[in-house]
């Protein structure tokens, strides 16, 4: 994202002179912005002080980062299932010998794993 052309410190005076009685149309002219910018500045940065709103821009800093760490976590996570289910499978076509992907071993109502495939006319 393109940073501005003004500090914090800036854009907080400039707020502060409009807040002071001075026309926004004539702030506006006087610093070379938009009246669009100033409001957008006036709603996040309307009765800040210098020292808050340096601690808001870490705070924001802080919070892109760990976003960033977030994605690239659950990223790792969906590789990892996607390789991991992809080992089951060749796992099961190698026990029971059946051709197909996915195939599930059929169970006993105890819960032993019986010989037959479920393709090869087992039931589960």
């Amino acid at each position: 994202m393109k940073r501005s052309r003004f500090s914090d410190e800036q854009i907080i005076a400039i707020v502060k002179e409009q807040e002071a009685g001075m026309a926004t149309a004539e702030v506006c002219r006087r610093h070379g912005i938009s009246l669009a910018t100033f409001y957008k500045w006036k709603a996040k940065y309307g009765g800040l002080e210098v020292s808050e709103a340096k601690r808001l821009r870490s705070l924001e800093d802080e919070n892109a980062k760990l976003k960033k760490l977030l994605a690239e976590a659950m990223l790792d996570i969906a590789v990892l299932k996607d390789i991991s289910a992809k080992n089951g499978d060749a796992r099961r076509e190698a026990e029971c010998g059946c051709p197909c992907p996915g195939a599930v071993r059929a169970e006993r109502a105890a819960g032993v794993q019986s010989d037959r495939c479920c393709q090869a006319g087992g039931s589960l």
